[in-house]
């Protein structure tokens, strides 16, 4: 029975220094893992950082340039048919909206849907509208029947919608 008491004396002491020993360096090698961890976020972001917001501002720019206005100023020439500026501006809006396709990569899924629902409202729009006329018609009748359906809808058009959503997601980057 002494034998055992000595071996106890020797014993929990060891133990009581083992567990002291392996609990601090635990929280000292966990403190430096996050350390590691957060000194490579701060690295990545160096580097994503100015990649995310150019593809906001891309994005931005394929909004505007895809704008039913815009896209009219850009592609109508004189002589064309309903037919042919209907095919022009959906290419048009197509074009500009698969020249930008990799900026999905640096944006949110959800602000990509938008994004591509706007477009889509878009060349529904066109298609619709032309749909309703001529096709032989002078498109001068398809630039009045665009623009008074943009009237209507008072600027809340898709297109609007996903700049408001690009904005708010480049705000939330700060």
């Amino acid at each position: 029975m002494e034998m055992f008491l000595e071996l106890l004396k020797y014993t929990i002491p060891g133990l009581v220094v083992f567990v002291t020993a392996y609990y601090l360096l635990k929280l000292y090698l966990d403190d430096r893992l996050r350390y590691e961890m957060s000194k490579q976020r701060n690295e990545t972001l160096k580097i994503t950082l100015p990649l995310r917001l150019q593809a906001y501002e891309r994005l931005t720019l394929l909004c505007d340039r895809a704008n039913i206005p815009n896209t009219l100023l850009r592609i109508r020439m004189p002589g064309m048919t309903v037919n042919e500026l209907r095919g022009a501006l959906m290419l048009a809006v197509s074009q500009e909206f698969d020249h930008n396709t990799s900026q999905q990569l640096y944006v949110s899924d959800t602000l990509w849907q938008i994004i591509t629902l706007a477009k889509n409202d878009t060349l529904q729009t066109v298609a619709q509208t032309a749909a309703e006329l001529d096709p032989k018609a002078d498109a001068e009748l398809l630039v009045n029947a665009l623009l008074h359906v943009i009237d209507e809808q008072q600027g809340a058009t898709m297109l609007q919608k996903a700049l408001v959503a690009i904005r708010t997601e480049a705000g939330q980057l700060f």
